[in-house]
């Protein structure tokens, strides 16, 4: 597994998810909820899975996580 991957993330949240969803996915709580359709009435944060990644990780997030 990459080090730097969205689980070791301080932004990653599983706490929320459904069973039925994927046992490794969360969701990513860096940017504000998106829309989830073309009316815009409803949004929700991005679902992302324990290998995904992006540039927000830094270890200093995580250790502040650690901390917690």
């Amino acid at each position: 597994m990459n080090t730097t991957s969205c689980t070791d993330c301080v932004f990653f949240d599983n706490s929320t998810m459904s069973h039925a969803v994927k046992a490794d996915a969360g969701l990513c709580r860096f940017n504000p909820p998106a829309p989830k359709t073309t009316d815009e009435s409803q949004s929700m944060w991005p679902m992302v899975t324990s290998e995904d990644w992006c540039g927000h990780y830094t270890a200093q997030r995580t250790s502040v996580r650690a901390a917690e």
